[in-house]
């Protein structure tokens, strides 16, 4: 039980390191297009940008499925490498289908992965309203 809860405690912290590297890139790249974002016309720029969040999010998120998907490799838990990313993903989005299930030794880490997802989840919409708050506050800044 406590290999398993110390597992997954390590595989959400690089989840969230990785999510914060990502968050500060996203920031970076949105400073230095700041003064693009300000200029009209603005509908446009929030769609590019949405767009872009959007891409990156998905980005991010499979890329915490796919950590997941590779430890329940290493750790054999699932025969093949289209099972344990389809478990990871199912868990990942909570979407909990439950066609397969991982064996009783194993079974805390599907909690795990699942909180993992509902805190990566959690975390890139605040960040994408947040952001997208941000930029039409500074357009609204720059036209008036």
């Amino acid at each position: 039980m406590f290999v398993q809860i110390a597992m997954g405690a390590g595989l959400l912290l690089v989840s969230i390191l990785i999510a914060g590297i990502s968050f500060w890139a996203m920031e970076v790249a949105i400073l230095r297009f700041r003064p693009w974002l300000a200029r009209a016309p603005h509908h446009p720029k929030l769609l590019v940008v949405l767009l872009t969040a959007a891409i990156w999010i998905l980005v991010q998120l499979t890329v915490g499925v796919w950590l997941w998907a590779l430890m329940f490799l290493v750790l054999d838990i699932f025969a093949t490498l289209e099972e344990a990313v389809y478990f990871a993903l199912v868990v990942f989005t909570t979407l909990g289908f439950g066609d397969i299930l991982l064996p009783q030794d194993w079974r805390l880490l599907g909690g795990m992965a699942s909180l993992n997802g509902l805190l990566n989840i959690g975390l890139v919409t605040a960040v994408l309203v947040e952001t997208m708050r941000q930029i039409k506050l500074h357009q609204m800044e720059q036209s008036s």
